[in-house]
């Protein structure tokens, strides 16, 4: 089995076979899922310090909050450098673009 991890930000890091969703925070349901992993704790901050700009979801339940961008971390995994079929050839150009 080939493990894959997905940089969500500030050194941190997750298997990317394990993610089931990448959301960004700002709706109602979205708080309620934070505060409902809050108190079952699984909730995992890797903001270091800063505002949560992305929610990430495992197949184990927990509730991963990111500082940065969903549409960042969506990139990230859809263009993984290491995959044999080439897709990450191009990506730091398109992330560093400032779209």
């Amino acid at each position: 089995m080939d493990i894959k991890l997905l940089n969500i930000g500030f050194g941190n890091t997750v298997i990317a076979n394990r993610v089931v969703a990448i959301v960004s925070p700002g709706s109602a349901p979205m708080k309620r899922l934070k505060e409902d992993a809050k108190q079952t704790s699984k909730l995992v901050d890797a903001t270091m310090g800063r505002r949560t700009r992305a929610i990430i979801i495992t197949d184990s339940g927990h509730v991963i909050l990111s500082g940065i961008q969903a549409e960042t971390i969506a990139l990230r995994l859809a263009h993984d450098p290491g995959s044999k079929d080439g897709a990450g050839k191009g990506s730091a150009k398109r992330e560093g673009s400032g779209d």
